[in-house]
């Protein structure tokens, strides 16, 4: 059997300020696109089957071409004859059992899919592979009695597809709704090959267990990643990655600051990103031993124009007078509001005791806010 792994795809996301001719999101458009590209690359390779490890889209209630880019990649599997086998992540899982699920819908197409999305472990057959399929759940005690029913079939190869955080990553948490984090116990050599999703990077965490990583960079930290998908072949158990076509996300360098005027800056600050020659990038630069003063001549207004032909530029500010980093320009997904509220809150010098009392009310407390604006976020537009 082969296959090919991919996850994470967050089809609907939106970021920066910049539209497209037709009034779209240009962010949004670029990761349809890239994602369709994707589809056709993947089917040069003449898998047996595609899987997904989960989010495939950005919200439980995807927008109306999130939906129809979907659509449309069934379309080409369905005519290549190659079944899709996806399950849902913690982005696109239903918050309640009482929720529709957006992957109801993808059971009406023509197309060979097999979606698992219902709170419970789910197996299919295909070909000589048993696909083992445990969706986001709405606690992580359910991941291991999900995992402890499955029943291994010894004479087809055994494949695990899972969405959550490996234990031995979780310094690496995105913060995120329904995060859970995946037994290591589950990390199991009795699989023939483990499909994990949820980090973005593409990584192996054991012989048998990768994480494809996803598509795209869906934030400035994961501008080292190795993005793409893998390509699975059962009977081996190597896993090869794939290159697919993805919006570029490029590091500027560094600009020493110290000794250079708001107007010196701005110079220079536009020669780097006259130098990129890709279509569309999102560019993160640094600005290093910048002082307040030089930061508040140079302000938005010098800088207009400047990014003009990229998708965005973040600018990373390392002021000399602190140790703290401040960015200017957007992120794809946004801040760590509950980090950002901790750092915030121990450098008050409180007292332990009230240190920590306010750290696990704000704390909580942000939490729900967080989840109610997601929830908001995931109305229809």
């Amino acid at each position: 059997m082969k296959f090919i792994h991919i996850a994470d795809t967050h089809l609907g996301l939106a970021a920066f300020n910049k539209l497209d001719a037709t009034g779209m999101n240009l962010r949004e458009r670029l990761i349809y696109d890239n994602f369709l590209a994707s589809i056709k690359q993947i089917l040069k390779e003449r898998p047996d089957a595609v899987v997904h490890a989960g989010d495939l889209f950005h919200t439980v209630k995807p927008k109306t071409r999130a939906y129809t880019t979907v659509l449309a990649a069934l379309d080409l599997l369905q005519e290549a004859g190659v079944p899709l086998i996806v399950i849902a992540g913690n982005h696109s899982m239903a918050k309640t059992r009482y929720t529709e699920s957006p992957f109801a819908v993808l059971e009406y197409h023509g197309a060979m899919v097999h979606a698992a999305y219902r709170y419970r472990y789910e197996s299919v057959e295909v070909g000589d592979a048993t696909f083992h399929l445990i969706p986001n759940m709405l606690e992580a005690s359910d991941y291991r009695k999900a995992f402890d029913g499955i029943e291994r079939r010894p004479s087809t190869a055994n494949v695990l597809v899972t969405h959550g955080l490996a234990s031995m990553l979780k310094e690496h948490r995105l913060h995120t709704v329904a995060e859970h984090e995946i037994d290591a116990a589950m990390i199991s050599d009795d699989f023939d090959y483990i499909a994990l999703g949820h980090y973005h990077g593409q990584v192996q965490i054991a012989e048998n267990a990768w994480y494809s990583g996803s598509i795209e960079h869906c934030t400035y930290g994961e501008r080292k990643d190795v993005k793409g998908a893998l390509v699975v072949d059962t009977s081996t158990g190597r896993a090869e990655h794939l290159d697919l076509q993805k919006t570029p996300m490029l590091d500027l360098g560094t600009i020493a600051c110290a000794d250079l005027s708001a107007e010196e800056v701005a110079d220079v600050v536009a020669k780097r990103v006259e130098s990129v020659r890709e279509e569309h990038a999102m560019c993160e630069l640094t600005l290093d031993g910048m002082r307040r003063e030089t930061q508040r001549q140079l302000g938005r207004r010098a800088l207009a124009g400047i990014g003009g032909r990229l998708l965005d530029l973040r600018l990373r500010v390392v002021a000399p007078e602190e140790d703290r980093r401040r960015f200017s320009g957007d992120d794809l997904i946004g801040i760590d509001y509950v980090d950002e509220f901790g750092r915030f809150v121990q450098g008050k010098n409180l007292q332990k005791q009230q240190e920590e009392y306010v750290l696990r009310m704000g704390g909580e407390a942000l939490k729900r806010a967080i989840i109610r604006h997601t929830e908001a976020d995931d109305a229809p537009a």
